[in-house]
């Protein structure tokens, strides 16, 4: 029943308001009786003095009972609210205006009363109530003289019980019920505000309770919260608190979703490994067995036929192995770049001079062109002949007879750009953004024995890390450009 914050901070909430109301309705009513004693001994306080002033009370040590019977009545037609008592000088009761049988008291404390003769007391001083044995009452007390000498007390019990009988009458008043009622509403009203204001200040945080609930429903894949206005970072506390869940919310699904892709893409990649080494290794192993089994009823020139395709699927499969290895490197967080300046205009005709012999049997021109007095650039050599090489490669396995292709180093915008074109078959548009894609090869070559779609994503993943990216600009049958820029190394 309460497990939500709402429902605390109302038990919160009636926790503290009830124990105030009770605490403020007692301290109302014990201030009230204190408030009206205090009032009435103030304004009684010479009356016991003004009374044995003006009656002659005693009479040879002993009470007058026909004065104090004049006395009385007087008293009880003016205020009947008042008892008189006469003590003696130990505090003994000798005479009383109450009704027979209800004075239970014999002795008065007197202490109290030489307190309040000799005026060393704070407003309301309480003394023995002769009708109780445990209850005290305000009172007016003056000393009672004969010859000179105190013979006796005169002690006026300011409210009796005909006192108190008025203020509960008081106190059941209709007044009274009203100004009760009115502090009960108050109390209601509060207490209604109160839950008012809490269901308002918690209605972001069950509008992000929410939220966060549905986000796990769908698998932290999206956020419902479509219709909702966007939070922001100007609001409060909750407003940021709801700001900062949307965008952990958006970046977990967005790594879901790259997760997603990343594990198709790794079950697709596996697959072709697969693939592309089941597929050397096969016929590797089939002519050695060829080999094994037939080898004696085979003549030296068959037998040498079965080694040459023996070692070029070996060969082949040496760099499918090669190449898988440098890629992981690459992409573990081993791979450190060792730059140092160097002029990649020379770098690159290195390289060119290195597949021209490739080039001219397979009757394609190969050319390098640089721009003259080219600034040196900051880049891992070896990493950079690497991605050159690789393009090369690719260049001359789809640029048939007659061809060309051409390596070029050029200024481009403050930076070194590095081109490598030919006049090959071109790649169609619906496959041009996939080619940097591992273990991608375009339809037309997927049935030979050629590279194994790894070169390019080593050629991108090479870039990458130079902090650069490469581009492909192709038409069918017209050719195709790759470029990718170096930066300028520090003076």
């Amino acid at each position: 029943m309460f497990k939500t914050l709402y429902s605390k901070l109302v038990l919160t909430l009636l926790a503290l308001l009830v124990p105030m109301a009770l605490v403020f309705v007692v301290a109302s009513h014990s201030s009230s009786q204190l408030y009206q004693q205090e009032v009435a001994q103030k304004l009684n306080r010479d009356l016991a003095a003004h009374i044995a002033g003006e009656w002659q009370l005693l009479r040879d040590g002993q009470f007058d009972s026909k004065a104090l019977g004049g006395l009385f009545h007087t008293l009880m037609v003016v205020n009947p609210s008042i008892e008189l008592y006469g003590l003696d000088r130990n505090g003994n009761i000798r005479a009383f205006s109450a009704p027979p049988g209800h004075v239970k008291r014999h002795q008065i404390a007197l202490e109290p009363v030489r307190d309040y003769l000799a005026g060393q007391f704070t407003v309301p001083l309480l003394g023995d109530d002769p009708r109780s044995y445990d209850r005290k009452k305000v009172f007016s007390a003056a000393p009672l003289t004969e010859n000179g000498a105190v013979a006796g007390y005169l002690y006026i019990v300011l409210a009796s019980e005909s006192y108190d009988g008025v203020a509960a009458m008081l106190r059941d008043s209709h007044s009274f019920r009203q100004g009760a009622t009115v502090i009960m509403a108050a109390v209601v009203f509060a207490l209604a505000a109160g839950l008012l204001l809490m269901a308002w200040l918690t209605r972001k945080l069950r509008r992000l309770s929410g939220a966060m609930e549905s986000f796990a429903a769908t698998n932290f894949t999206r956020m419902t919260e479509a219709n909702a206005p966007l939070p922001t970072k100007d609001g409060d506390e909750l407003d940021r608190l709801r700001h900062t869940f949307h965008a952990m919310a958006e970046r977990i699904s967005e790594q879901l979703e790259s997760l997603r892709r990343t594990d198709a893409t790794r079950r697709e990649m596996i697959a072709n490994v697969s693939h592309d080494l089941r597929t050397p290794l096969a016929s590797l192993s089939g002519y050695l067995e060829t080999l094994l089994i037939k080898g004696h009823t085979l003549s030296v020139d068959e037998q040498r036929a079965f080694i040459e395709i023996a070692a070029k699927h070996s060969r082949h499969l040496g760099k499918l192995i090669e190449e898988l290895f440098e890629l992981a490197k690459l992409d573990s967080l081993e791979t450190l770049l060792h730059c140092e300046s160097v002029s990649v205009a020379e770098l690159l005709q290195d390289v060119t001079q290195k597949f021209s012999l490739a080039a001219h049997q397979r009757k394609i021109q190969l050319e390098c062109r640089c721009e003259r007095n080219l600034p040196y650039v900051a880049a891992d050599i070896g990493l950079i002949v690497r991605a050159v090489e690789n393009l090369i490669e690719n260049a001359l396995r789809y640029t048939p007879a007659g061809g060309k292709i051409a390596v070029e180093v050029i200024r481009d915008t403050g930076n070194i750009a590095v081109r490598v074109s030919d006049t090959g078959c071109g790649i169609p548009e619906a496959e041009l953004p996939r080619i940097f894609e591992r273990f991608y090869r375009l339809e037309k070559s997927r049935k030979d024995d050629g590279g194994a779609g790894l070169g390019l994503a080593i050629v991108k993943r090479i870039v990458e890390l130079h902090g650069s990216t490469i581009q492909a600009v192709s038409k069918p049958n017209a050719g195709t450009t790759f470029s990718f820029q170096l930066p300028v190394a520090a003076a």
